[in-house]
């Protein structure tokens, strides 16, 4: 009975192990300020799959405007890998380290979320980096390009924006959004109905 438990105990230990290390997963890769492409660059060649989305801005330059395309989430690059491979990314000069709790061993990001991030990212959504912000009127996304996410709804003059946040790196952007793909995150009562019909 006791050598049972002992080797129940060993198996999930394995399992736990497996799933920690061995498993391929989403992790943030803090970058030096401004490196985030060429820390794209380097993972490219190493062959480690990584996502770094960007967006359009437009600058004055002396006497013309130029289009830059910029990080989404300026200092951070997306790499997906099990964690026992961590030195491929980490031994990238610009690479600072990979995110994790107080310090520690890096944490992995939810899948779904940065699955659905680069799904909707990699079409024609306009997303624009915004103060992180974690308090507010929460949604759901239910359709559209990044259906599944839950955002914080905000009302801006000539339509609605849903903020985005990735609370582990503390980085939120914004997308347009229509109130038909939205609902409230929580279970539906005519109070959360009436304060989205509110906004109509």
């Amino acid at each position: 009975m006791i050598m049972s438990s002992i080797s129940e105990h060993s198996d999930t230990e394995t399992a736990h192990f497996l799933a920690t290390f061995a498993e391929p997963r989403w992790y943030a890769a803090y970058t030096r300020a401004n490196h985030e492409k060429h820390v794209a660059v380097h993972l490219d060649s190493r062959g480690v799959e990584h996502f770094l989305p960007l967006y359009c801005s437009t600058r004055r330059w002396k006497d013309r405007r130029v289009q830059l395309e910029l990080p989404l989430f300026p200092g951070y690059v997306f790499v997906r890998i099990p964690l026992f491979d961590r030195l491929r990314v980490i031994e990238i000069p610009s690479v600072v380290r990979l995110v994790g709790f107080g310090g520690g061993l890096a944490t992995a990001l939810p899948n779904d979320q940065v699955e659905a991030l680069r799904s909707g990212l990699n079409g024609q959504l306009k997303a624009l980096p915004h103060p992180f912000l974690s308090v507010g009127r929460r949604v759901r996304l239910k359709s559209g390009p990044l259906a599944g996410l839950e955002g914080i709804l905000l009302r801006r003059k000539g339509g609605h924006r849903v903020v985005v946040s990735l609370e582990m790196i503390q980085r939120s952007i914004s997308v347009e959004a229509d109130l038909a793909d939205l609902e409230p995150k929580l279970t539906p009562t005519p109070i959360a109905l009436a304060a989205v019909n509110s906004l109509r």
